[in-house]
């Protein structure tokens, strides 16, 4: 049984080393990572130098895109953030000002500006006024379910 085991390898490696004969010449050039036959294509120090910038170049306006497109990415970002911190502020502005009622979501009401500077929002337009208004009209917002406010125009008030 050792016999026919020992016989098995040996015939593969028979196998191996005649499909291997075309592969290579007799100094073992296959191997190499250069040309070293005079037969195989001129390489040039120069024709290298050339590969080289031209693979520099590319990955340089590769590596100059993609870094634009995420500038600009930010930027927006950063201009989202700022306008969510600004309704932020104003939204906690409109909920600190005075006001002498339960304020209800879905309903509109009116920022008012007393002549101290003070805030004070009313449930009454400043046409229900009849155009003596006691304070200096702000604007008109409409109290959403999530507790922020949603700016109205005058047409929709």
């Amino acid at each position: 049984m050792l016999f026919v085991r020992r016989r098995a390898i040996d015939s593969k490696k028979r196998a191996v080393r005649e499909t291997d004969k075309g592969k290579k010449n007799e100094n073992g050039a296959y191997l190499s990572p250069y040309p070293v036959s005079r037969l195989a294509p001129a390489f040039e120090l120069v024709d290298l130098a050339e590969e080289i910038a031209k693979a520099d170049d590319l990955l340089s306006m590769q590596t100059g895109g993609k870094l634009k497109l995420l500038a600009d990415q930010i930027r927006r970002l950063q201009e989202e953030a700022h306008t969510l911190l600004e309704k932020t502020r104003r939204d906690q502005q409109l909920h600190r000002a005075e006001c002498n009622f339960r304020k209800k979501p879905g309903q509109i009401y009116h920022l008012y500006k007393k002549k101290d500077q003070s805030l004070i929002i009313s449930m009454l337009s400043p046409a229900d006024w009849g155009g003596r208004k006691p304070y200096g009209y702000e604007g008109s917002f409409r109290l959403e379910s999530d507790m922020g406010w949603t700016e109205m125009d005058d047409e929709e008030t």
